[in-house]
Order: structure tokens, then C-alpha cells, then sequence
């Protein structure tokens, strides 16, 4: 079947409404409904019955008058699908925890194919804050979150995933061939966890550790990020964060039935 016919195929609007949600994912706003509309080649009327719909399922929710982010019920959707569990609910009070005691935005992400979906974001009180949304999708080649997921997947699935795909190229430093992502895949196996240098934002840093389900497969990764001077404000700055990711990554994986002493996923990894 055409990629012509897929298109022709898919419910116009099980189609507009999948736009939408992605729209919303992104961070835009749905403040100009008749800007939304053109963009999104929804009609107005279809656009308003569409917000009500999915605010009514908890797909979406709304923040202040007709701004709208990814709601409790997809996320937690998500969430389910990734681990069998509800894995926001027993991630996010550590996604918090960590946010606080690094200083830094902390997230939580699965991956979909190529890209990683956030499921989770905090903050701590500081300047500086992430500003990633919940259920915004990033190259997963290109982030801490999705090389923590991606480096404890086998060779083979690394590469029947990225099978004719392009790696796009964020800065002079995000791995633009498959033979650069399975060498830094390689380094942050064995390191343990994936770490960020301005891979995806120059002067960003990032580092992420993989989250294990109980059949012991990789199942998301928690991360934090920040400029990098915050990274480097003192002697053993990173080697603290890299323990405070670590920790969060194995107590979601604890909570998830995940058992340290069996052996696993982190032997597989590329």
C-alpha cells in the first residue's frame, strides 16, 4: 500500500484529532482558535468540537482561558502502555524528589520509534528551568533520555529501528551515522548512564539513566538538564548528579518489580 493510500485510509477524524494533540504536544496555543484552524486545516467548528471532546476524555486539560497542555489522561495512557503499570504515577514523586535535589529540570520518557515522548516534567525553584512540555517528542539519537533507552537494546534492534533513518544533526556534536550512535551507545552501556554535552542544545547538558520493568527490559529513562555551567559550578558537581539520576532510575525500576541481582537487560545493551 502507498504512503498515498495509508493517508487515504486513516479516519479523517481519528486523523485531525492525532494533528491536534501533536499541536498541543508541541507547545502551541490554541488562544487564536481561526490561526489554529488554518495551520492545522481543521475547520473551526470541527477544531472546538475536537478541544471538547479530548478535554472531556482528560487527553488535554486546560491551564488559563483557552490555553491547553497533554492531560492526566493520556500521559497516563502512556504511561500503562509503557510498562504494564502505571509508570507516571510511581515515577513522578521521584521525578520530583530528583528535580529539587539536583537543581535541575528532571523528566521522564518512553520511546516511540525515533523520538521520545515526555511523560513527566519538574522543575526546581531556580532560573534557568527546562522549558521541554509533557507529551513534546524529541530525536531520541539526540537525547539523554532516549540513548539511556536505546543503549540497553540490543545491536540488532538499534539497527532495524534506524533502517534507512536519517539522523538529523541538532549541533556540531548530536551522532549523525549509525556506526557514531552505536560507538556512544557502547560508552554509555557501560558507563551506566548517558550523559549530554550540548548534544542537543549547545550549552545544555543532560544526564539520564535507564528504568527497568520486571521482565527486566528497558522500559523508559528519568534525566536531568540544565545550562551546563550548573553542571560545572564545583569539584564532583557531575559525579553528584550522576548518583542522584542513577538512584532515581533504580528506585522507579525497584517500584516496577525490577530485581537488581537478576541478570537482564543490562547485559544486552549495544
Amino acid at each position: 500500500m502507498s504512503d498515498t493510500e495509508v493517508e487515504n485510509s486513516i479516519s479523517p477524524p481519528l486523523h485531525r484529532a492525532a494533528r491536534l494533540l501533536r499541536y498541543i504536544g508541541d507547545g502551541g496555543s490554541c488562544a487564536n482558535i481561526r490561526k489554529v484552524s488554518e495551520e492545522l486545516d481543521i475547520s473551526r467548528s470541527t477544531l472546538l468540537r475536537l478541544l471538547q471532546a479530548l478535554e472531556m476524555e482528560r487527553f488535554i486539560e486546560r491551564i488559563v482561558g483557552d490555553e491547553y497542555r497533554i492531560g492526566i489522561g493520556l500521559i497516563s495512557l502512556i504511561g500503562e502502555n509503557a510498562s504494564g503499570q502505571d509508570l507516571v504515577r510511581t515515577a513522578l514523586p521521584i521525578v520530583s524528589q530528583l528535580a529539587e535535589e539536583s537543581g535541575l529540570s528532571a523528566h521522564l520518557g518512553v520511546l516511540d520509534r525515533h523520538e521520545v515522548v515526555y511523560l513527566a516534567r519538574r522543575v526546581p525553584n531556580v532560573p534557568l528551568a527546562s522549558n521541554i512540555t509533557v507529551g513534546s517528542r524529541v530525536a531520541a539519537h539526540a537525547t539523554t533520555l532516549g540513548r539511556a533507552i536505546l543503549a540497553n537494546m540490543t545491536q540488532a534492534q538499534v539497527e532495524a529501528l534506524y533502517a534507512d533513518k536519517v539522523l538529523s544533526s541538532f549541533t556540531s556534536r548530536t551522532p549523525t551515522t549509525l556506526d557514531q550512535l552505536h560507538e556512544t551507545l557502547r560508552r554509555e552501556h557501560q558507563a551506566g548512564f548517558s550523559e549530554s554535552d550540548g548534544i542537543l542544545s549547545t550549552g545544555v547538558s543532560s544526564i539520564a539513566a535507564p528504568i527497568f520493568g520486571q521482565d527486566r527490559d528497558v522500559r523508559a529513562a528519568i534525566n536531568v538538564t540544565g545550562p551546563t555551567s550548573l553542571f560545572d559550578m564545583g569539584e564532583g558537581r557531575r559525579r553528584k548528579i550522576v548518583s542522584l539520576v542513577t538512584a532515581a532510575a533504580n528506585e522507579v525500576s525497584l517500584r516496577l518489580g525490577y530485581h537488581e541481582s537478576a541478570p537482564g537487560a543490562l547485559d544486552k545493551g549495544c
